[in-house]
């Protein structure tokens, strides 16, 4: 795909968290828990179409003057635009147009809830194999996180700490699993989310890896 420094780009802007969802072949983009970029997969799960949200007034002129910006794809078609991924859009324009759109969903919540989004602590949130604790549902209610309960989170064996924090941290003494040359290892592939699928559990160990490397 052209734009491939998109996925490290968006997953770098506050309160970004990225899912896959099946049934569309999408990637999604989600701030708040609400989509504003997805990358759209073809029947070979190829990159097909990056689709933002803009104003109706944008997104109008922009289709007018770049044949490769079509109506949304599956979506509204006044709010959303898809980009053809391999077209002339040129990146500095891409960026652009995932900045607004960030911003337009952002603005959708109240002030109170943007403040929320926006004020998180990452670091906090971000346990040693990249996984972005907040956006569990168990964070904050029956596990504190990885990075604040010393990796004894509610998934590892009682009174112990995960296995990938066991090696990473107390074994190893590194930071995170982001400053270890083996990256991602058997243990990681060891403790898979059961209700994942494999394909999912690829994506989620690529961001992982992308998150770990970004800080």
């Amino acid at each position: 795909m052209r734009y491939a420094w998109m996925d490290e780009y968006l997953l770098g802007k506050a309160g970004v968290t990225k899912d896959f969802q099946k049934d569309w072949n999408w990637i999604r983009y989600q701030i708040g828990g609400k989509m504003f970029a997805a990358l759209c997969m073809n029947g070979e799960n190829e990159p097909c179409y990056i689709t933002v949200k803009l104003e109706p007034t944008e997104g109008d002129f922009l289709r007018q003057q770049y044949e490769d910006i079509i109506p949304g794809y599956y979506m509204n078609k006044t709010h959303w635009n898809s980009i053809i991924v391999d077209g002339e859009v040129p990146d500095d324009l891409l960026k652009d147009l995932l900045d607004k759109s960030y911003q337009l969903v952002l603005g959708g919540f109240s002030k109170k809830k943007q403040q929320e989004i926006l004020s998180v602590d990452v670091n906090n949130r971000i346990s040693c194999c990249g996984t972005d604790c907040g956006t569990c549902s168990y964070f904050e209610t029956m596990c504190k996180g990885c990075s604040a309960s010393l990796g004894r989170v509610f998934h590892a064996p009682e009174g112990q700490a995960c296995p990938i924090y066991e090696c990473s941290v107390n074994k190893s003494k590194l930071k995170d699993c982001g400053e270890c040359c083996d990256v991602p290892c058997a243990i990681w592939k060891k403790t898979k989310d059961p209700s994942l699928s494999e394909e999912e559990f690829l994506l989620n160990i690529q961001e992982r890896v992308a998150r770990l490397k970004k800080e």
